[in-house]
């Protein structure tokens, strides 16, 4: 692991090849994990806050359990997750043929929402870990983004490049300057020891 400012990265994040495939995943990140998208605390207000603007998106049965649940829950001491389907979709999930998408990133990209979506599904497949006062990012390697592995080595994209957008909206442009600069010498000293 390395620093950055108080951001502890994991060194699995050097050139790793990734670039999501929608096509051969189908947003399976969406409707394959064993909770809803993890939740930072005032992220539960701004997903309530939204609801009015995706709701045209959003299928029956996730009606039906925002109706009697609500868009998230808690799902640890301190720790807070969507809502899901049957355990397995998020409430948020729509459909495009077969391909899993999320409503708030719909109405964001239709300019009916400023807030793009929660920030775990946005930085996915990288984690965001609380250690006291600092952050750690840690890859999490799951066999449903294999597809998105193959297509970023094909493609020469890698993962902290991928995750720009993400990046700075969590911590900052300035923050991403110093962490791409951080990652090109960790994978220099990490090539030469």
């Amino acid at each position: 692991m390395f620093a950055v400012v108080d951001v502890l990265i994991s060194d699995d994040l050097l050139g790793a090849p990734f670039c999501c495939n929608l096509s051969a995943c189908l947003g399976a990140c969406c409707v394959q994990e064993e909770s809803g998208a993890p939740l930072e605390s005032e992220e539960r207000f701004v997903l309530e806050e939204s609801l009015p603007a995706v709701r045209k998106y959003l299928r029956p049965e996730a009606l039906e359990v925002i109706d009697k649940k609500g868009v998230w829950e808690e799902v640890g001491k301190g720790e807070y997750a969507t809502t899901c389907v049957d355990d397995a979709e998020c409430v948020f999930v729509c459909y495009d043929g077969p391909v899993a998408r999320c409503a708030l990133q719909l109405a964001y990209e239709e300019g009916r929402l400023d807030f793009p979506k929660p920030i775990s599904c946005h930085l996915f497949p990288v984690r965001v870990e609380k250690l006291g006062e600092m952050d750690a990012l840690n890859y999490e390697r799951v066999s449903l983004c294999n597809s998105a592995i193959r297509r970023g080595r094909r493609s020469g994209v890698e993962l902290v490049d991928f995750l720009r957008v993400p990046l700075t909206r969590k911590y900052g442009s300035a923050w991403y300057e110093r962490f791409k600069e951080a990652c090109r010498v960790r994978s220099h000293d990490l090539q030469t020891s």
